[in-house]
């Protein structure tokens, strides 16, 4: 049976519109470019993997590390979709040697042109060895606050709520403020987040004090200065706090 394109009523239609193919029988058949771009696929069980490989040759080393970024918001329950890389906290004086740990494991080691982090991949997956967490320098204590969490079954220490509350916000700056993202995981964390210390951490930072005021007007966290505006709870209308 042959085919034959039928006419498109726009030539400049995008790619991703489907269009008509005609048969010598003169039936019409609807058929998308192959061209046509895809969503990106769910990473979110590759990630995991690699998270869980890392973690392995890092705990083998004997310096102190925490897993951060998304995968640490997952790590303590929040439903975020991975789909980028898989982020470690470790100190700058442990950079060499975990990273010749992973490279004798054979996770091939990109060194890129940052001078705060160390890049790695493994398995088609992104990692990135990081030293310095929003300009702040990771620190053998923010290391000790971390909390042993599963991470698809895998024990690792998970860097705690309010630091990574903390360095999500300081984080945001006029080139990325992703208000959208960020939310749920303050949603999901709020009363596990000393929101008190996040405040005074992130004093003056415009981007981070715009958020957590949008936090005060959507009651996920308490105003500043009201009863209960440290750790945990939610604002009422009444000043209080409460939980949603």
């Amino acid at each position: 049976m042959k085919l034959t394109e039928g006419r498109r009523d726009d030539a400049r239609a995008p790619l991703t519109q489907p269009h008509q193919l005609r048969t010598d029988q003169g039936e019409i058949r609807v058929e998308r470019d192959d061209r046509a771009h895809a969503l990106p696929p769910d990473h979110t069980q590759a990630i995991l993997e690699v998270t869980k490989e890392v973690a392995a040759v890092l705990k083998t080393s004997g310096c102190p590390f925490a897993l951060v970024g998304s995968v640490a918001a997952y790590a303590h329950g929040i439903p975020v979709r991975l789909q980028h890389d898989t982020d470690f906290a470790v100190r700058r004086e442990d950079a060499d040697t975990v990273t010749e740990l992973l490279r004798e494991r054979g996770i091939r080691i990109v060194d890129p042109p940052e001078d705060w982090l160390v890049k790695a991949r493994s398995g088609g997956e992104e990692i990135d060895l990081i030293f310095s967490l929003a300009g702040r320098p990771v620190t053998t204590e923010l290391l000790g606050r971390a909390l042993t969490l599963p991470v698809d079954s895998v024990h690792m220490p998970v860097i705690e709520p309010t630091d990574l509350m903390t360095v999500r916000l300081a984080a945001l700056s006029e080139h990325h403020c992703d208000f959208g993202a960020l939310l749920p995981v303050a949603r999901g964390l709020r009363e596990r987040v000393d929101w008190a210390r996040v405040r005074a951490e992130t004093e003056g930072l415009p981007m981070a004090e715009a958020f957590l005021y949008l936090l005060e007007l959507l009651d996920v966290i308490p105003r500043a200065g009201a009863a209960g505006a440290g750790a945990g709870g939610t604002a009422t209308p009444g000043g209080g706090s409460g939980d949603e």
